[in-house]
């Protein structure tokens, strides 16, 4: 008999663990076909986003029937602007004065593409866990929570559609498990059409159309002669950087973009002219935060939707050259 009650006290952690990991692996596999419907899928329907007493609505159209991937994006509230997106082409349509000005940019993940479709990258940084079902927009959502395993990162909590996978919310919280930001459908429909006539701007056509100027990219650089970046915060590893011109500044900017996955950082490195003083101080907006220093000569600022001991971990991270 006490071999046996042994056997069982040793046996029961084993079946926990092992129930522990299948809860895990059903709940990774969601959030992977949750990446995977937000490219695969066709889609109308219209999102509120939340943060602080600021709400804005959104109406989103997406279209992928195997011969790319389209949207277009009409800001409801607020000053009218429009996005329309080609794979990773994006261009913005915004109404200034008595003209429409047009802008091109790179494509980046926006509601509900918010997850990589490949989360090899986050597994290392975030824990993963399976909650209830709850209803969102009409539809029954399964609920995953994505838990930091460290201070550098907020949580997050998303549903997933039950019937096609499509993320229908998205919560980012903090590590008191505050709300800092929500998004969310209210409504939503799957399309069966091919029709094109929708990816069009309907911006005020009686104003004329100009071109924004583009910012000049001068370079992109691995290792710079002027300052040098030691270790970053553990996850985040850097995915672009760029040096530009931008109108009013005398001298070019350098920015790096730093990913862990999910959240993302970027750090803009300015020499200062000789008379200028630079800012300096610490501010947050949302899951937002800000950082601006002036450091032998040069303006730093780093912003991102990460926590203020990320911000202040990359922004110690540069030194420079004497």
């Amino acid at each position: 008999m006490r071999r046996f009650l042994l056997g069982c006290l040793l046996a029961a952690p084993l079946s926990v663990a092992v129930a522990g990991q299948d809860k895990s692996d059903e709940s990774w596999t969601l959030l992977e076909k949750a990446a995977r419907a937000a490219h695969e899928l066709s889609y109308k329907g219209i999102f509120v986003y939340q943060s602080g007493p600021n709400t804005k609505s959104v109406q989103i159209t997406h279209m992928n029937y195997g011969q790319g991937e389209y949207a277009r994006i009409v800001m409801l509230d607020g000053s009218p602007r429009e996005v329309l997106s080609q794979g990773n082409d994006v261009v913005i349509y915004s109404p200034r004065h008595e003209k429409v000005v047009i802008e091109k940019r790179h494509g980046q993940n926006l509601f509900p593409a918010l997850l990589p479709t490949n989360l090899d990258a986050i597994k290392t940084s975030y824990q993963v866990r399976l909650g209830g079902i709850e209803r969102v927009g009409g539809r029954e959502g399964q609920v995953v929570f994505l838990d930091p395993r460290d201070r550098y990162r907020y949580g997050y909590k998303f549903w997933t559609d039950r019937e096609n996978g499509l993320l229908l919310k998205a919560m980012t919280t903090n590590e008191r498990n505050d709300t800092l930001d929500q998004i969310s459908f209210n409504q939503l429909t799957l399309m069966n059409t091919q029709a094109m006539d929708w990816f069009q701007p309907t911006v005020e056509h009686d104003k004329p159309y100009v071109m924004e100027e583009q910012q000049a990219r001068l370079a992109t650089t691995a290792i710079s002669d002027e300052w040098i970046l030691a270790q970053l915060p553990p996850g985040f590893h850097k995915v672009d950087q760029v040096k530009r011109m931008v109108p009013g500044k005398s001298m070019p900017v350098n920015q790096l973009m730093f990913c862990d996955g999910l959240a993302s950082v970027s750090l803009f490195i300015e020499q200062l002219s000789k008379d200028a003083h630079g800012k300096t101080g610490r501010s947050s907006q949302g899951p937002t935060n800000f950082y601006s220093n002036v450091v032998d000569g040069y303006q730093i600022v780093v912003v991102g939707e990460v926590p203020e001991a990320t911000i202040s971990l990359i922004a110690n991270a540069v030194s420079f050259k004497k």
